[in-house]
């Protein structure tokens, strides 16, 4: 006979593979490992970018490899990756509840706070993969079409490939921290309502208005807590030395959201009244 444990409900390596076999998360990565490939092709089609007006990272994107990814992470943080993270954390108990399976899920029986925190556990991980993807595949499409170069700043200068591989680490990690939010909303979101488009389109919808109230100068200083006020602080890293005083504004910002929303998700799923 066999004796009920909890910690066999639900394993990790189960609720990541049911996750990985869904279309969307596949056509998420998709798009993710393909986008690097088609922008070294529009820059092979329309030539070396012009130097005109204030220089910025599309100046020196074929630079080199290290440019290149950095041009990548660039021109997506604002919205291809915010939209990948929101899917992954938004969808995942939404859909459940969508597709009328997470009331048996619970009768298996699962724990609440187990379950929920099974599904967090692999969203994020996804979600993780998701960001740092963009960068590995952008360095590999660089590498391909525009070789392996130093870093050249914007501004002007270089870095040498071994510390730009040290910053390029930091870039990467401070933009999963500033997608935090973004993903402790969806999350949130995705455990309130039982659809997952509600909830992916809440989170990114939050970026939107964020960026809107953002560029209203009247607001002064209220703007830094704003969520993305921060997102591209990790830009500070393209100086000859490394500012931190934006980066570490940024995460504080960010990990205090997605701690208070975090901690909604649980309250509200504890006390949910689950009929679907």
């Amino acid at each position: 006979m066999s004796v009920y444990d909890v910690r066999r409900t639900l394993p990790l390596r189960v609720e990541a593979v049911r996750q990985f076999r869904r279309r969307r998360t596949l056509v998420a990565f998709g798009i993710l490992l393909v986008l690097p490939w088609v922008l070294v092709a529009a820059f092979k089609l329309g030539g070396d970018p012009s130097r005109d007006g204030v220089p910025g990272l599309v100046d020196v994107a074929t630079a080199g490899a290290l440019n290149f990814a950095l041009f990548a992470l660039f021109v997506s943080t604002g919205f291809l990756l915010v939209v990948a993270v929101a899917l992954f954390c938004g969808d995942t108990v939404a859909s459940e509840a969508g597709w009328s399976s997470l009331r048996y899920l619970l009768a298996a029986p699962v724990p609440r706070a187990r379950l929920l925190r099974q599904k967090l556990i692999v969203a994020l991980s996804y979600a993780v993969l998701a960001v740092v993807s963009l960068p590995l595949m952008s360095l590999v499409a660089g590498t391909a079409g525009f070789g392996w170069d130093d870093v050249h700043l914007p501004t002007g200068g270089t870095v040498p490939v071994d510390t730009a591989l040290g910053r390029m680490a930091i870039v990467v990690g401070y933009a999963l921290i500033s997608q935090l939010v973004v993903a402790a909303l969806a999350f949130l979101l995705s455990v309130t309502t039982d659809s997952p488009l509600g909830a992916v389109g809440g989170a990114v919808g939050l970026v939107i208005v964020s960026n809107i109230l953002d560029a209203v100068t009247a607001l002064g200083s209220a703007r830094d807590f704003l969520p993305t006020h921060w997102m591209y602080a990790w830009m500070d890293v393209l100086q000859p030395e490394v500012q931190w005083t934006g980066m570490a504004k940024g995460a504080a910002v960010s990990i205090s959201y997605a701690v208070v929303l975090f901690a909604l998700a649980f309250r509200r799923f504890r006390t949910r009244d689950i009929v679907s």
